[in-house]
């Protein structure tokens, strides 16, 4: 059985080893917190609490894998958060499992673009918020050593949605005057275009863009929410929020990763949040 570490089990991951596990990986799954090491295991992962960041905490659990992947998250940290969890702890992986096959969980976020262009992934990757250049820094440890990086679109699925949780929060704002494309994806969709990397023998060493086939106005999105869900629309006027990853306004082509054969369940985000999302979600 091939053997798959997922560092960073969480919302994502979880659902990538319930996939794995369905081809008969052998998947083990790290967490920062006991408990959702427990939680995992009562799941059926082999699960351990690590800290990634650690370099002896990381050694202390060295095995033997085929495969592994980076896609732990900071859930909103700070700076020095973002190196630690993305630079230090990529580094450390690769320190201690040279020989696996990697793949690092990045996002679009590390694209600037401003003025709703259409990026691919030969596009220019040069942000310049802090919190991207971590990033683009983690990327490029990876692709040196011959790793596959997915830059992930903003990850929504059951239980979990910004979009929908601002509007329902009363935090949305449509703002005419700075309108911008949200580009998204699906997490059972993230992790079914991850499965396909992991068994591509042409992957190493490339970039794939990971979000669904429509990239969205913000305002549609609220505008479509407001009509599903028959509530008023979301207030108008400046926002005054500031984006820890920066400010852009751009459309994401993932048609790299479709032509290796990746088919989304959900390839637009009304699909997801009608099939998906609202059907079952706890926040309604």
């Amino acid at each position: 059985m091939p053997r798959a570490l997922i560092a960073g089990c969480g919302y994502l991951g979880q659902a990538l080893a319930d996939l794995l596990a369905a081809d008969n990986w052998k998947v083990e799954g790290w967490t920062m917190s006991p408990q959702s090491a427990e939680e995992l295991s009562r799941r059926g992962v082999r699960a351990y609490s690590v800290d990634i960041s650690n370099q002896k905490d990381v050694a202390s659990h060295r095995g033997d894998f085929d495969a592994v992947v980076h896609c732990a998250s900071t859930h909103g940290g700070d700076v020095d958060l973002y190196r630690r969890v993305y630079l230090d702890g990529a580094r450390n992986l690769l320190n201690h499992f040279g020989s696996a096959k990697f793949l690092f969980t990045s996002s679009t976020s590390v694209y600037a673009q401003t003025k709703g262009a259409l990026v691919t992934e030969r596009s220019p990757a040069q942000p310049k918020h802090e919190a991207g250049k971590i990033l683009r820094q983690a990327e490029d440890l990876i692709l040196a050593k011959n790793g596959i990086v997915i830059r992930l679109g903003g990850i929504y699925g059951p239980g979990r949605s910004a979009s929908l949780k601002k509007f329902l929060n009363g935090e949305a704002v449509v703002d005419p005057s700075h309108d911008r494309f949200v580009n998204q994806i699906h997490r059972d969709d993230a992790a079914a275009g991850i499965r396909i990397l992991l068994k591509s023998a042409t992957a190493s060493g490339e970039i794939f863009n990971v979000v669904d086939d429509e990239p969205i106005l913000q305002s549609e999105c609220y505008r479509w929410l407001a009509a599903k869900l028959m509530r008023p629309l979301a207030s108008s006027g400046g926002s005054t929020t500031r984006r820890k990853r920066g400010e852009s306004n751009k459309r994401v082509s993932n048609a790299k990763l479709q032509s290796i054969g990746w088919v989304l369940q959900y390839p637009t985000f009304a699909a997801g949040m009608e099939k998906s999302v609202l059907p079952a979600d706890s926040m309604l």
